[in-house]
């Protein structure tokens, strides 16, 4: 059996390593192809080093200021020469990136049949996550079979109509990723960023194009607010996306704090190991509401939906949105009442057990 495993940004990358890693274990009974389309590429290249994964295929589509139809144009033309040089017997995507959504529909033409790995999260907001609630979506119409990582995202799949027997329930990828990075030693380097005599990590990450503009100006208000609020008993550590619409604001409300840290994006190793010394998460990132409740870290979420609602319903998440006074007032709540922070940092990640990769494996070879 020819699988060809396909993924473009670094979150796609963190949780298809694993399942790259137990095919290639299964090499006496599936041959494994590797091809990445560079949708993201100094944060791709990072996660193919540290899960030392080499790909067969490299399209390189990243260019400055490219349009979500460009990328799509670029992943289309692409992944079309891939599949017809390789000819797979099943393509496997992550997700819901553009690069996912592209490798899924030019397999449906090859006639491949597809795996989509975290399929049935919805949002049921098709402009939150955008463009990402529609690409998974159509990922899942075109998939032949689905790794739902919980029960509900199996649901929402059976709500749209797919056939319960091509769905099956694995737990996520990331909980398998997360334990092996978080167990590597504590790489060098971070020692300024992690504070000692108790003084109080808050990880902050806030990048996503719904946030752009009043919502990214009232995150970073929020944020000084806080710093100013708590002076040297908490840290702010935001690793800041390159994209100048997220690091003007940013460095323009906050860089003159000095219990703000203000970083490139930090790799994954560096990235887990800083979230496993911190005391809470704000984000607006998807994989991290999954992989902060691994390592027992409430996560308030910068965004007014989520298609992750397990993990508010597990306590794990809350879902404050992004004005100001609510981060401020929501955040507060966390470091001023310990019952509060107890309840949300011990309650139980609803996102697997770490085995998830196994699971989907076991299915495609059975195929």
């Amino acid at each position: 059996m020819k699988v060809l495993c396909v993924f473009g940004t670094r979150p796609e990358a963190i949780k298809m390593a694993p399942v790259i890693r137990a095919l290639q274990r299964e090499s006496a009974r599936a041959e494994v192809r590797i091809c990445v389309t560079g949708q993201h590429r100094e944060m791709l290249d990072q996660v193919l080093r540290l899960f030392e994964i080499v790909p067969d295929h490299d399209l390189d589509i990243m260019r400055a200021d490219q349009s979500l139809t460009a990328v799509t144009a670029a992943a289309l033309t692409g992944l079309d020469a891939v599949m017809s040089s390789e000819r797979p017997d099943w393509v496997v995507v992550q997700g819901d990136t553009t690069t996912a959504m592209a490798a899924a529909l030019v397999a449906f033409y090859h006639r491949a049949r597809i795996a989509h790995v975290e399929a049935g999260l919805r949002s049921w907001n098709r402009a939150h996550p955008f463009p990402e609630e529609i690409n998974r979506r159509l990922a899942d119409d075109l998939s032949n079979l689905h790794f739902a990582p919980t029960e509900l995202a199996r649901q929402n799949l059976l709500r749209e109509g797919c056939d319960g027997r091509t769905v099956i329930v694995t737990g996520n990828t990331v909980i398998d990723a997360l334990q092996w990075v978080a167990a590597l030693p504590t790489p060098s380097g971070l020692e300024a960023l992690i504070p000692a005599n108790g003084t109080r990590l808050l990880l902050v990450t806030a990048h996503r194009r719904e946030s752009f503009g009043p919502a990214m100006e009232d995150i970073c208000l929020a944020l000084r607010d806080l710093a100013t609020r708590y002076g040297d008993t908490v840290r702010v550590v935001y690793p800041v996306h390159l994209n100048p619409r997220v690091r003007e604001p940013v460095h323009r409300t906050l860089g003159d704090l000095p219990n703000v840290a203000l970083v490139p994006p930090l790799d994954y190793l560096r990235f887990v190991h800083v979230m496993k010394r911190a005391y809470l998460v704000l984000t607006d990132s998807g994989g991290i509401q999954e992989e902060a409740p691994g390592l027992g870290k409430p996560v308030l979420v910068l965004r007014e939906v989520t298609e992750r609602p397990e993990a508010v319903a597990a306590g794990t998440a809350r879902v404050i949105g992004t004005s100001r006074t609510r981060v401020v007032g929501e955040t507060v709540r966390l470091l001023e009442n310990p019952a509060e922070y107890a309840r949300m940092a011990h309650a139980v990640n609803p996102f697997g057990d770490g085995h998830a990769a196994e699971r989907i494996v076991t299915a495609l070879l059975g195929t």
